[in-house]
């Protein structure tokens, strides 16, 4: 059984966890305590972006909506979570996808720094 922590950086999942209702929010839940607890996480949970090197995102569904949450390993058992967003269109949009990118360079510079 995968005992992974989940770390969050910063400010940017939390505000978007709490701008959620409580269904949504339930199945985040859901979704992070298998990337915790499970050793081999389904791809339709955790996913590696394309094209990017190191960055994973979560996925959540509800219904009709389509929730995504980047995040990528430190050292093969943190996952630090970025930016979330909810999800409108077939392809994830290029602004989400900078966005965790330059978080992600933020994190492990911040973290080479400490």
């Amino acid at each position: 059984m995968a005992n992974r922590t989940i770390r969050i950086f910063k400010k940017y999942f939390t505000e978007f966890y709490l701008e959620q209702t409580e269904t949504v929010k339930r199945k985040i839940n859901y979704c992070l305590n298998m990337v915790k607890t499970v050793d081999r996480v389904p791809s339709s949970i955790l996913c590696k972006m394309e094209g990017v090197d190191g960055l994973y995102e979560v996925r959540v569904e509800v219904g009709s909506n389509i929730f995504r949450i980047f995040c990528c390993f430190d050292e093969g058992v943190l996952v630090i979570l970025f930016n979330g967003f909810q999800k409108k269109t077939q392809k994830t949009p290029k602004n989400e996808i900078e966005k965790a990118k330059r978080l992600m360079k933020e994190y492990f510079n911040e973290k080479r720094n400490e």
